[in-house]
């Protein structure tokens, strides 16, 4: 299995970006994906989780700003984030919580990272 994320980058106060993050392999079934994020020093957080018949969870910081959505026919998740602000510079993680084909337990797989840096 394979999770992979795109779109980080830096970003002015206010601005916005949006990630991606795609899971392949022989993945029969997701259950969950997620964005968590680290910053230095810190450690890392939940900022959004999205259920397979779309019911969503986020943290408080980031309620209003940030919207989670899936894609469940192509393994993909989405984090749009809007008025972003210095406080959410740090490296952000998609995570999947998926069954594998002919199997029954439910692992959880985590991608590289991707930054996002919010500076003027």
């Amino acid at each position: 299995v394979q999770v992979v994320e795109s779109g980080g980058g830096l970003v002015q106060p206010g601005g916005s970006l949006r990630l991606s993050c795609a899971a392949s392999g022989t993945i029969d079934y997701i259950y969950v994906m997620g964005w968590y994020r680290q910053a230095p020093g810190e450690q890392r957080e939940l900022v959004a989780s999205i259920t397979v018949d779309g019911s969503t969870n986020y943290a408080d910081s980031v309620k209003g700003r940030f919207t989670i959505s899936r894609d469940n026919a192509e393994n993909t998740v989405f984090l749009q984030m809007n008025d972003l602000k210095p406080t959410d510079t740090a490296l952000y993680y998609c995570n999947t919580e998926l069954r594998l084909y002919a199997g029954t337990v439910r692992y959880h797989y985590w991608g590289q990272g991707t930054q996002v840096t919010v500076s003027s």
